[in-house]
């Protein structure tokens, strides 16, 4: 059961799904522009910025636990 779910987190972790939203300012600018090249660096971006905090508080996580668990032992 355990080795079950360990497969499906890592296939969770490396499965996506395509994600294009945009704030409602930044989708007006970019839907009047011809060229779709500015409004997939603007999306790219967007992920970006959302995705640096997680990461960060992951890591203070995985401190904190090898911290605590170091203590233990």
């Amino acid at each position: 059961m355990k080795k079950v779910l360990i497969l499906t987190f890592i296939i969770m972790l490396f499965y996506t799904l395509p994600a294009e939203a945009q704030c409602a300012m930044c989708r007006a600018v970019l839907e009047s522009e011809e060229g779709q090249a500015q409004a997939e660096g603007i999306n790219n971006g967007i992920v970006y910025l959302m995705a640096i905090p997680y990461i960060l508080v992951a890591g203070i996580g995985i401190l904190i636990y090898r911290n605590f668990r170091a203590k233990k032992n």
